[in-house]
């Protein structure tokens, strides 16, 4: 498709800030590059910049910022945002990525765990806490991302980070699964966090699942779904709306 002729520019080049709910299996990237694909097909634009505000794993649904254009350069502010999620994890049992993109590793008790003692870990966890981040992650070492080295059985050391929780709530308990809602500052990795609170229940823990509600004030329910995208990107060609 060639590009309307046009001395305008399009919305999408001026900048837009898109919120998005990520399907569940698709990476950052797949959705920025659906994203910038759609908007391709309906412009004509050959090149836009499309960026996103922070990457949600595979296997985590919910909301992400995708920036366009001029937009691009508000990333790293919406990065520094806190981030709410709701955690499923489930008790007496470990993975070595800490969550299901590997098989369970080991079994540990979890009789004596009950919802109060639960609470009364939950609560430790509040404030500032050193975090050590998972191998299976995208944290550099010497020039790799750690899941390089731990996909090939290397195991390396990884320096704790400084995280902050700000707020985190029991949405529900039915051990071995609870849900756990959380507002916690950037860099935080909620497998470390469901691997630490299985440590600290006396047991093991892995996340089981996973959902980025809000991102600081941006929340998921304000979020567009592919689908939705396509019906707001053929109503702005209607209504002759694509150019400033």
């Amino acid at each position: 498709m060639d590009r309307i002729s046009t001395d305008k520019k399009t919305i999408f080049e001026e900048g837009q800030v898109l919120l998005f709910d990520k399907p569940l299996y698709w990476t950052s990237f797949d959705l920025v590059n659906k994203v910038r694909i759609m908007i391709r097909s309906t412009t004509g634009i050959k090149n836009i910049k499309v960026g996103h505000a922070g990457t949600l794993d595979p296997l985590a649904s919910g909301l992400m910022i995708i920036c366009t254009g001029r937009a691009t350069k508000r990333v790293e502010q919406f990065r520094d945002l806190d981030k709410e999620y709701v955690a499923s994890i489930h008790i007496g049992k470990t993975t070595p990525s800490f969550d299901l993109e590997t098989e369970t590793d080991m079994s540990y008790p979890a009789d004596h765990i009950t919802e109060e003692l639960i609470l009364s870990t939950l609560e430790t966890f509040r404030g500032e806490q050193k975090q050590v981040p998972p191998m299976h992650s995208a944290k550099m070492i010497k020039g790799k991302r750690a899941y390089e080295y731990a996909r090939k059985g290397i195991d390396k050391h990884l320096e704790p980070v400084t995280v902050f929780f700000r707020e985190i709530k029991l949405l529900s308990c039915s051990i071995p699964e609870i849900k756990v809602n959380l507002i916690c500052s950037k860099g935080t990795y909620i497998r470390s966090f469901a691997r630490d609170l299985g440590t600290a229940l006396g047991s093991g823990a892995f996340l089981s699942g996973l959902e980025r509600k809000a991102i600081g004030p941006h929340r998921l329910e304000n979020a567009m779904s592919l689908e939705n995208f396509e019906k707001f990107l053929d109503d702005l060609k209607q209504n002759g709306k694509l150019y400033v």
